[in-house]
């Protein structure tokens, strides 16, 4: 006797496998159509697309992307978001847990060129500890246009141990959209939960008018 079940999900398959069919034949059949003038403004755009990503990496690269730096004021914090769309700054001291992130971070600074990827001293950066909250570390600062929108703090969301890899971290920070990552996970793709978000622009004014 046959399985009702397998028969729907056999149909199911044969019902998806169908409209793919369908679709990569509709997307042959429209290149068939093109002529030599719309391969031509084709390849024009894919020319000026290739360019203007061409500018913005040598761009990144001009303000440090691409390679894990130290920021060693707080002043110089507020030039880093200022200039760059997105940044991961790892506030640390110098013990075990913030050696393991900054080996992960090293990493990533060079697969992710279209992020900054930077660390700060905590104990030497009050201002910015008290204004973002810093209280464990290692926390990660995840900022997007110059607002700190999420934060990964210590390893906690990474297993609890000092043995996560760098895709686990790498997964972890494309939640907020700082970096662009091409992984397989569908919820990546969703953003986290409601985020604090802080002006680190307005932080710096509000600072700067106490006094």
């Amino acid at each position: 006797m046959a399985n009702p079940i397998q028969e729907i999900l056999e149909k199911q398959v044969l019902t998806v496998a169908k409209a793919m069919e369908d679709k990569i034949d509709d997307e042959i059949a429209s290149l068939e159509k093109l002529d030599e003038d719309d391969l031509e403004v084709l390849r024009e755009r894919r020319l000026k697309q290739m360019k203007k990503m061409a500018e913005k990496k040598k761009r990144w690269i001009s303000l440090g992307h691409g390679e894990y730096s130290e920021i060693h004021s707080e002043k110089d914090f507020f030039s880093v978001v200022k200039a760059s769309e997105r940044v991961v700054c790892h506030f640390y001291r110098e013990n075990w847990p913030c050696k393991v992130m900054d080996k992960h971070m090293s990493i990533l600074a060079k697969q992710h060129i279209e992020t900054r990827f930077v660390k700060i001293q905590a104990e030497k950066s009050p201002f910015l500890a008290e204004r973002l909250k810093i209280v464990v570390l290692p926390t990660l600062a995840l900022i997007k246009n110059t607002k700190v929108d999420d934060y990964v703090v210590g390893f906690n969301e990474l297993g609890g141990k000092d043995d996560f890899s760098t895709e686990d971290l790498e997964e972890r920070i494309a939640r907020a959209q700082v970096i662009h990552y091409e992984g397989e996970s569908s919820s990546l793709k969703v953003k986290s939960t409601t985020q604090v978000r802080r002006n680190v622009r307005q932080s710096a004014r509000s600072d700067s008018d106490s006094e």
